[in-house]
């Protein structure tokens, strides 16, 4: 895909018109690792965004043996697998400092391979997301691991064995990884405290489709039956709730009237309910979001970030740009990433009065945005900037944009076709 790294918005128009939610990265990234689980089979995914951490993790598995096959048209956004009878196991140091996901791979790998070297992996720059829940998980199934110059070494004598294992904190990697690992375990594996995002949901039915018997419990627990070979398998990748919450905010914002489709509604809740105490108008039916216009500013909300099914961090950047304009004093708790407030200094260029004390941002609600050139930081502030942009009056540059195309799709694309003034420079 071609990287443009600066976007320039005509703002003050209210956005209005359909859209259809991309597939989830973040369900995706996973889903994609579950391939390194297989030998001589197929993986077929549909639903797969155009994303560069998509692109990345495609590079990453094909230097590991894996034969890929793309399928993208208007309808269509499919990926396969082909993967050999033999993978290999060490992992590029360039494209694993590229995204945080490469991590992903570690425990399919180690289950299948028997060994993996893989460089301690990159992404955005919103403080500390070590791996050691991943690593201290799979040294309870057997492996044996060292770090040596930035670079994992794991290796296990057999196979790795069925373990009970309780996560100190319900962290969505770490369970990921270690779903993937106990796919191909010895005996029962049942891990406790896991996440509870929909993206492991989606990984469970992934898993099961090529063979492995996933029982997710309701409190917070998974249940794996180790197998000893996988077969080929199809599944789809989820929407993405984060992507459909930052259009919402935009046609917020803008005082728009927009419509987002394929949409899950349970996935959003803790969004829609804060939302509805802000006063924004909008609609919910089915797979269908519906935001309207309003007469009135929204009302300042209180907001603490936490694990799913709590407001998640990935929305709390562009929450604070809608709230940047809402009617009075608005805080919010950063209980998950200790750096995610990097934006609010881009969001003050624009006319924006935050503060930040610690890991809580007060936000003073003003009349209006103005134009602005500014950096996106990171993933989710750089939508959180364009999200200002097409609120604010006059001109606004974003920069740095190959952050946001980590994880939007063509949303230049999509803005235009909500009648947004964009163009990429």
């Amino acid at each position: 895909m071609t990287i443009e790294n600066t976007m320039r918005i005509n703002g003050g128009i209210p956005l209005n018109g359909t859209i259809k939610t991309q597939g989830a990265k973040n369900a995706a990234l996973p889903v994609m690792a579950v391939c390194l689980l297989l030998r001589g089979q197929t993986l077929t995914l549909d639903n797969v965004p155009d994303l560069y951490d998509i692109n990345t993790m495609i590079e990453l598995l094909k230097a590991l043996g894996v034969e890929i096959e793309i399928n993208r048209d208007e309808k269509t956004s499919q990926v396969i697998f082909h993967v050999p009878e033999e993978l290999k196991w060490e992992v590029s140091e360039t494209l694993a400092r590229k995204m945080r996901a490469s991590s992903l791979v570690l425990g399919p790998l180690l289950a299948n391979c028997g060994k993996v070297s893989l460089p301690l992996p990159g992404g955005c720059s919103i403080g500390s997301r070590p791996i050691d829940l991943h690593l201290k998980g799979l040294k309870q199934m057997g492996a044996e691991i060292e770090i040596q110059n930035g670079i994992v070494y794991a290796k296990i004598r057999g196979k790795l064995r069925g373990r009970r294992i309780y996560l100190d904190f319900p962290s969505v990697g770490a369970t990921e990884n270690l779903m993937m690992a106990a796919s191909l375990a010895s005996g029962e594996t049942i891990i406790e405290n896991i996440a509870r995002e929909p993206e492991i949901d989606n990984l469970a039915t992934t898993l099961r489709c090529i063979g492995v018997p996933v029982e997710l419990e309701g409190t917070g627990g998974v249940r794996i039956q180790g197998i000893d070979k996988a077969h080929s398998g199809r599944d789809r990748v989820i929407p993405d709730r984060i992507e459909a919450c930052t259009y919402m905010l935009a046609g917020v914002m803008t005082n728009g009237h927009i419509k987002i489709e394929d949409v899950v509604p349970s996935h959003i809740d803790a969004i829609l309910a804060k939302l509805e105490e802000s006063g924004a108008k909008f609609s919910v039916k089915k797979h269908v979001v519906e935001i309207f216009p309003s007469k009135r500013k929204l009302h300042p909300v209180s907001i603490k970030t936490m694990p799913y099914p709590g407001f998640p961090t990935d929305s709390q950047p562009q929450m604070a740009a809608a709230l940047s304009i809402a009617k009075g004093v608005s805080t919010i708790e950063e209980s998950v990433f200790q750096a995610r407030f990097l934006y609010a200094q881009e969001l003050n260029r624009m006319g924006a009065d935050i503060q930040i004390s610690r890991d809580i941002a007060i936000i003073r609600g003003v009349d209006k945005l103005q134009g602005a050139v500014v950096k996106a930081t990171d993933l989710r502030a750089g939508a959180a900037l364009i999200m200002a942009g097409l609120a604010a009056e006059g001109e606004t540059i974003v920069e740095d944009m190959v952050h946001v195309w980590r994880g939007y799709e063509a949303i230049d694309k999509k803005l235009r076709a909500l009648g947004a003034q964009v163009e990429l420079i």
